[in-house]
C-alpha cells in the first residue's frame, strides 16, 4: 500500500479517470449559487443535480473531479480524529454512459492496482442494498465484485439506511449504491460485526452511487431518464487510511500550521488535540469561505453567520492555548500556500481573506469585553449561586459570548452555570433553524420552475446593466434565487441613491423590452475567454463551457437553465438595497 500525500491522491485519481476518457472539470463554487435551501456545496455531486436529471453538461458524459465541500451539521464534533468542517471529494461521474459494472471495475481497479493506491485485496471489504418493499436487492453489484475475485464473506448486503443514497431533503435523484471500506484491524465487535457497526473495524473510503430513481415529495420513486454513476472519495479520510494514521489531522495537509501552532503557544500537539483541531479545521474552512469568488463575509445570517461561528470558536481556543495577539493572517498564510496551486482563488483573493479575518478578530475581542461587562452586571440579580441556562444561552446568542467563557467567569465568581438549561435553549434554538442548515436541495436551481429560469436569465441583464453603468470591473459577487425573488451580490464602493436604483431599474427594463432571443453553444473556456464572454472560475483543466448570448445585451459562461426571449420577464424592480460585506452591495428585486 502507498504511503501518499494530498497532492499525489488528488493527480493521480484525475489521471486514472482520464485514462477511462473521463473530462476532468474544476470545482465549483463553496456557496451554491442559485439554491437558497443550503447555505453551502455539501457533497461532489450538488453542483452536478441539473445535469443528473438530464440537462446536457458541455463536458460530455463522462466527467471526474475534485469537489470542494462544507458540511457544519457535525460542527461540534469537530475535535475528534475524524470530524473536518472542510473537506475534498474526489469523484467520478457518468452521466446516462456507464454503470453499475464498469463503475465497479473502475474503483476496484484504482484502489488495489499496483500503479494507483496498491491497497492489499483482503484488507478491502464492500457492502450492497440488500432491497425492500421501494427497490429490489442489488444482486448486480454483488455478482460483480464477486467476477472481480472478492471472496463472498467480504461483501455484506446492508438495509436502505446504510446502502441507500439521497438527497438530505429526502426528494430528488436517489439510488442503492456500493461502499468499499478498509479493514484497520481491530477485533470484531462481536459475530454480527459489519460495516454497519461503528466499532472501528471498517472504515468507508468510497461510495459508488447508481442513481436511477427519482423520489418524489410524496415518497414515490420514479425511474429517471438517465441512468448516472456518483462517487465519492474523501481525500482527507483516504489519505488516513494509505498512511496508517489514526486522525485525519495526522496527514502532512496539517503539519505546517500545528507546527506553527505548538511555537506560538509553547504547547504540545499531542497535549492539546482538541483546541488544536478545532483551530486548524475552523481557520482553514475559513480561509475558503473568505476567499471564495462568492464572497462571503462573517455576518449575523445564513452562510455568514457558519463563518462568524467557526472563526469566533477558532479565535477562542487560541485564547485557551495561551495565544492572545492577533495571528490569524499568520495562520490563514500557511492554508493559503498550502493550497494555492490546486485552488488559485486562495492566492488570488489573499487580501480579502487577510483583511476580513482581522476585521472579525476585533469585533470579537469587543464582544468578549461587552460579554463580560454584561456578566457582571446580570449575576449582581442572581437568587441564588447559579446561572441560568437562559441567561447563559442569551449571552451566547444574543452577544456571542461563549459557553465557555461564561463558565469560566462563573468559577472565578464562585457560581455555576445551568448547562442543562442552556443544552436546552440551545437545543430549541437548533430545532428553529434546522431546515436551512439541514441541506435539502432539488437542483441546480431551488427547482426548475419557469419563474426561477426568468430569475436566472434576469441575472445576467442586472450585472450586464451594472458594468454599463459602473464599468466592466464590476463582478458578480454572488447569486441566490427563488421563484419569487432575486437577490444579486457585487462590488462596488458606494451606497446606492434612489435616483441610481432608479437608473438601474429602468436600464435593466428597457433591455427587457427588447424581446431578444437567449441563445448558448458549447466551447472551449479559451475561446469563451477570447470572445469577452464573463466568468469567474478557473480554466486551468480547459474544460468546456456553456455560453449564454442575450443579443448584444450579455455574455456569459452558465450552466443555465434560462428563458428564450427576454420578452417574457416581466418588469423588474428593486426592492431593497443593502450592504453585504466591505466593498460588497447587495440588491434584492423581483419581476411583476
Amino acid at each position: 500500500m502507498k504511503n501518499i500525500d494530498a497532492n499525489e491522491l488528488r493527480k493521480s485519481y484525475l489521471k486514472f479517470f482520464e485514462s477511462k476518457n473521463h473530462k476532468i472539470i474544476p470545482s465549483a463554487s463553496l456557496i451554491p449559487e442559485n439554491d437558497p435551501t443550503v447555505l453551502f456545496t455539501t457533497a461532489g455531486m450538488h453542483p452536478l443535480v441539473p445535469y443528473l436529471l438530464g440537462e446536457h453538461h458541455p463536458s460530455g458524459k463522462r466527467l471526474t473531479d475534485v469537489q470542494k465541500c462544507i458540511r457544519t451539521s457535525d460542527i461540534e464534533s469537530v475535535g475528534d480524529s475524524s470530524h473536518l468542517t472542510f473537506f475534498e471529494m474526489l469523484g467520478n461521474w457518468s452521466l446516462g454512459d456507464y454503470f453499475k459494472e464498469d463503475a465497479i471495475k473502475y474503483s476496484y481497479e484504482f484502489l488495489t492496482s499496483e500503479e494507483y493506491l496498491n491497497i492489499p485485496k483482503d484488507r478491502l471489504y464492500f457492502s450492497v442494498f440488500k432491497g425492500d418493499e421501494d427497490a429490489p436487492k442489488d444482486e448486480e453489484s454483488y455478482r460483480i465484485w464477486r467476477s472481480l475475485g472478492v471472496e463472498e464473506d467480504h461483501i455484506f448486503f446492508l438495509p436502505r439506511e446504510n446502502n441507500f443514497w439521497i438527497l438530505g431533503s429526502g426528494i430528488g435523484p436517489c439510488g442503492p449504491d456500493t461502499e468499499m471500506f478498509y479493514d484497520t484491524g481491530k477485533d470484531a465487535c462481536g459475530p454480527d460485526c459489519s460495516p454497519a457497526c461503528d466499532c472501528g473495524k471498517y472504515l468507508e473510503i468510497w461510495n459508488d452511487v447508481f442513481m436511477e430513481y427519482y423520489k418524489e415529495e410524496n415518497g414515490t420513486l420514479q425511474k429517471l431518464k438517465q441512468k448516472n454513476v456518483d462517487t465519492g472519495m474523501g481525500l482527507e479520510r483516504t489519505i488516513t487510511v494509505l498512511n496508517g494514521l489514526e486522525s485525519v489531522y495526522d496527514s502532512s495537509i496539517f503539519t505546517n500550521i500545528k507546527e506553527k501552532l505548538e511555537e506560538l503557544s509553547h504547547l504540545k500537539y499531542i497535549d492539546n488535540k482538541k483546541s488544536f483541531r478545532i483551530i486548524m479545521d475552523h481557520l482553514r474552512t475559513s480561509t475558503f469561505i473568505l476567499a471564495d469568488d462568492h464572497s462571503i463575509t462573517p455576518s449575523n445570517v445564513g452562510a455568514g453567520y457558519v463563518l462568524r461561528r467557526l472563526l469566533r470558536r477558532a479565535i477562542r481556543h487560541l485564547r485557551k492555548l495561551n495565544i492572545n495577539e492577533y495571528v490569524l493572517t499568520d495562520l490563514a498564510s500557511i492554508y493559503i500556500n498550502e493550497y494555492k496551486e490546486v485552488y488559485e482563488e486562495l492566492w488570488r483573493n489573499r487580501e480579502v481573506v487577510f483583511t476580513e479575518l482581522e476585521k472579525e478578530y476585533n469585533k470579537f475581542s469587543k464582544t468578549l469585553k461587552e460579554g463580560e461587562r454584561l456578566f457582571y452586571k446580570l449575576i449582581k440579580n442572581l437568587d441564588n449561586n447559579i446561572v441560568p441556562g437562559e441567561l447563559a444561552f442569551k449571552l451566547f446568542d444574543t452577544f456571542g459570548f461563549p459557553i465557555e467563557m461564561t463558565e469560566e467567569l462563573a468559577q472565578e465568581n464562585h457560581l455555576e452555570v445551568d448547562i442543562e438549561g442552556f443544552n436546552k435553549a440551545f437545543l430549541e434554538h437548533q430545532e428553529k433553524s434546522r431546515t436551512i442548515d439541514a441541506g435539502a436541495f432539488k437542483g441546480g436551481l431551488a427547482d426548475n420552475s419557469f419563474e426561477s429560469t426568468k430569475y436566472h436569465t434576469l441575472a445576467h441583464l442586472l450585472l450586464a446593466t451594472l458594468q454599463e453603468i459602473y464599468g466592466k470591473e464590476i463582478v458578480q459577487k454572488g447569486c441566490n434565487i427563488t421563484t419569487e425573488r432575486i437577490r444579486f451580490d457585487f462590488n462596488l464602493d458606494h451606497k446606492l441613491s434612489d435616483e441610481e436604483k432608479v437608473k438601474i431599474e429602468t436600464r435593466v427594463n428597457e433591455m427587457i423590452q427588447t424581446n431578444t432571443p437567449v441563445t448558448f453553444k458549447e466551447e472551449s473556456y479559451e475561446d469563451a475567454k477570447k470572445e469577452g464572454a464573463h466568468g469567474t472560475f478557473s480554466s486551468k483543466y480547459g474544460t468546456m463551457v456553456k455560453v449564454y448570448t442575450i443579443g448584444n445585451l450579455s455574455k456569459e459562461i452558465c450552466g443555465g437553465p434560462h428563458v428564450e426571449n427576454t420578452g417574457v420577464l416581466g418588469h423588474f424592480k428593486i426592492v431593497k438595497e443593502e450592504s453585504s460585506g466591505a466593498g460588497i452591495r447587495r440588491i434584492k428585486g423581483i419581476l411583476e
